[in-house]
């Protein structure tokens, strides 16, 4: 399932998908050489990510409960992501699309069929 993810009327992306269990959440985005425009990943029920065995460097956003932005990096190939309190779930996208994304913020998320 494809999802439409934006913030502050803007859109992220287009085809996030989804890893809400242990297996998808553990093969996230490896093996990927490169995310195309609007790819994304939204790592349901996991507070911290890292980077081991992947090749491209991404934005990480992570999330509260209910879709707040706790925090905003980018990350590099074999690097771990920050630890930040309360975080929930994480988003994946592209390098630099999470440029205009502020702690504070509310992420949305639409089904696309």
């Amino acid at each position: 399932m494809n999802m439409l993810v934006y913030c502050n009327n803007i859109v992220l992306a287009d085809k996030v998908g989804i890893a809400n269990n242990f297996f998808r959440r553990f093969i996230g985005l490896m093996g990927k050489k490169k995310l195309d425009f609007g790819e994304g990943l939204l790592l349901l029920g996991t507070p911290s990510i890292h980077c081991f065995f992947m090749k491209i460097t991404i934005d990480a956003i992570y999330l509260s409960k209910d879709m707040k932005v706790l925090g905003v990096e980018t990350l590099r190939p074999w690097s771990i992501g920050k630890y930040i309190k309360k975080t929930a779930h994480v988003l994946e996208l592209g390098e630099g699309i999470a440029s205009n994304v502020k702690v504070g913020d509310t992420i949305v998320i639409d089904n696309v069929a």
